[in-house]
């Protein structure tokens, strides 16, 4: 058991390493911030200790919350310098979606065009989430066409729609989990399974197409079909 914990460490260790690296590369002010929280933190607390009495109580306290209040900046600064250089790629959708969270179920492009304009679709007790990236224009005829589709299978169901930009209407890229859900819950969990096998029937170029997880490749080309 010792072992198994050894050799985790180093993972985590490498793993936060690789992420500061990462962030700072995006936002160089990091350390600067996360640093002077910490400070501003254990400065309070160990100042309110000696006021009342208490500092070595109030010290190990302030350590303590100030050691989760970095962490707590850090993963924030981390999560919008990821984002950011997740913006524009095609596919960056698709790699939020599948970290959404527990009761959404992910099916990345189930429709896509030669352009690299592409929907995910995602399933959970909000309905249907059709999620767009690409150009707005052609998207709007290609959710039209999916929802469509859908419509013979699960036209109780309520279905919506996100294109992901930042232009008007759109939803930014770091915004789209929230999105997501903040949508009204309205199906029960048995439900939800029902509408995810029957629309799984209906396919997707995943399964028919060697196209990676996550962003894809500027350069990749697509088949001339849809």
């Amino acid at each position: 058991m010792a072992r198994k914990e050894t050799s985790e460490n180093p993972g985590r260790l490498k793993q936060i390493a690789l992420t500061y690296k990462m962030t700072k590369r995006v936002d160089p002010k990091v350390t600067l911030v996360v640093a002077g929280v910490g400070i501003v933190t254990f400065g309070v607390l160990l100042a309110i200790g000696f006021l009342i009495g208490h500092p070595i109580f109030a010290g190990i306290l302030g350590f303590v919350l100030a050691f989760l209040a970095m962490a707590i900046i850090f993963g924030r600064r981390a999560e919008r310098a990821a984002f950011g250089q997740m913006e524009g790629q095609p596919g960056a959708a698709a790699a939020v979606l599948e970290n959404v969270g527990r009761g959404w179920s992910v099916t990345p492009a189930v429709a896509m065009n030669r352009n690299q304009d592409v929907i995910h679709r995602a399933v959970g007790k909000a309905g249907v989430v059709l999620v767009a990236e690409g150009n707005p224009n052609r998207l709007k005829s290609m959710l039209a066409a999916e929802k469509k589709k859908m419509a013979r299978i699960v036209a109780e169901v309520p279905v919506h729609d996100v294109i992901v930009g930042s232009g008007e209407g759109q939803v930014e890229i770091k915004k789209l989990r929230t999105t997501l859900l903040k949508l009204p819950r309205v199906l029960p969990g048995a439900q939800v399974t029902v509408v995810n096998d029957r629309l799984r029937a209906l396919g997707d170029l995943m399964s028919n197409m060697p196209i990676p997880k996550g962003p894809m490749p500027k350069g990749m080309r697509m088949p001339k079909g849809r």
